[in-house]
């Protein structure tokens, strides 16, 4: 327990410094000790953090003891995906500048370069408005963390139209290193589109480098780097 807490507070840092995070994201851990609940934060700056913030909840998303702190209206998308997902130990919800233009067209998400394999094949849109009509945009239900959790499906990552996106990772890590290269990513394919067409890596080549990305080895690398460079 103490081990998660910390390592999402720091999660949470990483994210922040990379661009991953800004004022209004959040990543969650499922319980070490009870895959029934989650961990995630109060409603605060992702830099700001520490472990005193980090409360529990159930995957309906209740805190068990709020302690007067106010909460993330989204803790839904943590919670539906936790309950659709026996899979997923670590969400990260977040608005990356550079995922935004996916978010808002009809241009495919796809990975182009290999350390962007853990995003999958494909990134599904989900569109809000779709189940739900007009709405502030925000996952402030379980019914509209259900519908996130059914077009994420069994993926690693999913876009929200007109907002931001999910990921769902194996371990905090995970989670961390999938949301960064999914904004690496996107990143890439606004550059590399002003120069020409963008070659998208194979099918096997994503399966090839998923799995030698997601070894923990390499994650561990890149978590002690990024460590280091929040101090």
């Amino acid at each position: 327990m103490i081990d998660a807490i910390r390592d999402l507070t720091v999660a949470n840092h990483i994210l922040s410094f990379k661009g991953v995070l800004d004022s209004f994201g959040h990543i969650s851990v499922r319980h070490p000790g009870d895959a029934g609940r989650y961990l995630m934060s109060r409603a605060k700056a992702p830099s700001q953090i520490t472990p005193e913030d980090i409360l529990e909840y159930t995957l309906d998303s209740t805190p068990v003891a709020q302690k007067g702190f106010a909460l993330y209206a989204e803790r839904p998308i943590h919670g539906c995906i936790y309950q659709a997902r026996p899979d997923v130990m670590a969400i990260c919800h977040n608005h990356a500048r550079e995922l935004l233009p996916f978010a808002v067209t009809k241009t495919s998400m796809r990975p182009a370069i290999h350390v962007a394999a853990a995003i999958g094949q494909n990134v599904p849109v989900w569109d809000i408005r779709d189940e739900f009509g007009d709405t502030n945009l925000l996952v402030s239900t379980n019914e509209m963390g259900k519908s996130l959790a059914r077009c994420l499906g069994n993926g690693r990552a999913a876009l929200m139209r007109g907002h931001g996106s999910v990921v769902a990772g194996t371990t905090i890590r995970d989670a961390v290193f999938t949301s960064y290269y999914l904004q690496v990513n996107a990143a890439v394919l606004l550059e590399g589109r002003a120069l020409g067409e963008v070659q998208f890596l194979s099918p096997g080549e994503v399966d090839l480098a998923s799995h030698t990305k997601a070894m923990t080895m390499a994650q561990d690398r890149a978590w002690d780097e990024w460590v280091a460079q929040v101090g």
